[in-house]
């Protein structure tokens, strides 16, 4: 199994240095470790890591701010935010503002590895501990208002393929399940987040949640 490339952005020092212990046991390489996140997002520009893994509570930039601006930089791999924060609200926001990943610091290592190496894999994450929470929000309790998107101007196919992305799927299995070609699905999936104004499939996923639109059907392997 090939060793993942990791950033770490986080300013507790000590727990950055037990991390990268036990990532190292795992063939996981810590490329960087910084405690700041100015330095961190120019350090990710450098480096292209596999995934960054980015602490919520900074001082001068949070976890927030930092995954922001890393997507208005057009950083496009993961980034997870690894955090003791179970707030609905950061959940959220770090979703919306394109986090492919939301995990706990009390999870277990070898848990913690499966799930980024999912992320990598192309899949979004979020500490078990964390599943009711994310189900109270997407069922419309949250507090959270509902961003107006412009989801009439997507044709039928792009639609149907947000539903898909709602659920999870990648672009391969998308593909697969409508028998057209990992390129088509690539275009559509781009011109869907044009039309909805954000940065990642996992921006347009969460709104489409929010929406209702996950597609109403057994999950397809």
């Amino acid at each position: 199994m090939s060793s993942l490339r990791v950033l770490l952005i986080d300013d507790h020092t000590l727990f950055r240095v037990g991390l990268e212990g036990l990532l190292a046991h795992r063939n996981i390489e810590v490329i960087a470790s910084i405690g700041d996140g100015r330095e961190g997002l120019q350090r990710a520009g450098e480096l292209k890591p596999d995934v960054v893994l980015l602490d919520m509570r900074m001082p001068d930039i949070d976890g927030i701010g930092v995954l922001r601006k890393l997507r208005e930089s057009g950083f496009s791999n993961p980034v997870v935010m690894l955090t003791t924060s179970t707030d609905e609200r950061d959940l959220v926001e770090s979703l919306r503002n394109g986090a492919q990943g939301y995990l706990l610091k009390d999870m277990e290592p070898d848990q913690l590895v499966m799930a980024l190496r999912d992320i990598v894999g192309g899949k979004t994450v979020v500490a078990p501990d964390l599943a009711p929470v994310l189900a109270k929000v997407v069922q419309g309790d949250g507090t959270l208002p509902n961003e107006t998107s412009p989801f009439d101007e997507l044709t039928p196919r792009e639609s149907e393929i947000l539903s898909l992305l709602a659920e999870g799927q990648s672009n391969k299995v998308i593909a697969r399940n409508l028998g057209i070609s990992d390129g088509t699905v690539k275009l559509h999936v781009k011109a869907i987040l044009r039309k909805l104004g954000v940065h990642s499939r996992v921006e347009a996923a969460v709104i489409a949640v929010e929406q209702g639109m996950r597609a109403n059907r057994e999950h397809i392997d």
